[in-house]
């Protein structure tokens, strides 16, 4: 019974860019007012991501003139059009909903950074050519 329901499930899943909780995003979200569509950008903070499959969601966090907006997306809605990542946010907690009662740069998410090792320089041209 769980392999019929995969299979069909697998049919409505669609291709998305891998993120994480703390990761800043920029979506696109399909808006419908009547007959006219448009896309709307919305950017944020990846607060949480729960469940798999056809069933998964996760919320966005940003403020907006001072105040505190989150939306809850489905994973595999045709309503995003595209999900950016605009930084990779470094944290150690899968919710983070305690930037709810942060503000201002207490709300900031240290960025990842990539520990790549730096080459040595080059010794310089005139101390080779002393040797």
């Amino acid at each position: 019974m769980n392999s019929i329901l995969e299979k069909v499930e697998s049919s409505f899943l669609k291709k998305v860019t891998d993120f994480r909780v703390g990761d800043v995003v920029r979506l696109d979200v399909e808006i419908i007012e009547g007959e006219s569509k448009r896309v709307q950008a919305f950017e944020g903070v990846v607060i949480r991501k729960r469940g798999h499959g056809i069933g998964a969601t996760f919320t966005v966090r940003k403020i907006s003139f001072g105040i505190g907006i989150e939306r809850t997306f489905p994973l595999h809605t045709p309503r995003l059009s595209s999900i950016k990542v605009l930084r990779s946010g470094k944290v150690r907690r899968a919710r983070l909903y305690y930037l709810r009662d942060l503000s201002g740069k207490a709300a900031r998410i240290e960025d990842e950074s990539l520990n790549t090792p730096t080459a040595k320089a080059a010794p310089a041209p005139e101390a080779v050519a002393a040797k």
